[in-house]
């Protein structure tokens, strides 16, 4: 099992939470005619945060112990950033430096793994605010 957020472009996503939940369900249906693995066909913000955030969580390309505790499973579509972190003891480590990047790079964070689905949007302050419920 993993721990899974997502970053997405906020515009392409429905700002009320009933509405997002059926987007997000629509695009992890994975929809798009082309492969998941390639950042250069994402949104340029979400290509920004992709090469930050895996500098320090490595595209995991086998399943060998070193890439299990260490990287990220990556699914990159046009608008979105799906990642699962395969080592619950970073979980912490995983969940701040996600949320700080999307934050940076002005896009929309979803706590896939969360009991309550939380989903943050960015603000006008350079930084998120949670997103409001129908």
């Amino acid at each position: 099992m993993s721990y899974d957020l997502m970053v997405f472009a906020p515009e392409a996503a429905p700002r009320k939470r009933a509405a997002f939940l059926d987007w997000y369900e629509a695009q992890t249906e994975w929809p798009e005619e082309h492969g998941y693995d390639d950042p250069a066909l994402a949104a340029p913000a979400l290509q920004a945060f992709y090469a930050e955030l895996s500098q320090e969580f490595a595209p995991v390309s086998g399943d060998t112990p070193e890439e299990l505790e260490s990287g990220a499973d990556y699914t990159i579509a046009r608008d979105l950033i799906y990642i699962s972190f395969l080592d619950w003891d970073k979980i912490d480590q995983a969940h701040e430096t996600v949320y700080r990047l999307a934050a940076k790079h002005a896009l929309g964070f979803f706590d896939v793994s969360s009991d309550i689905a939380e989903v943050w949007l960015p603000d006008n302050k350079d930084g998120l605010r949670v997103a409001h419920s129908d």
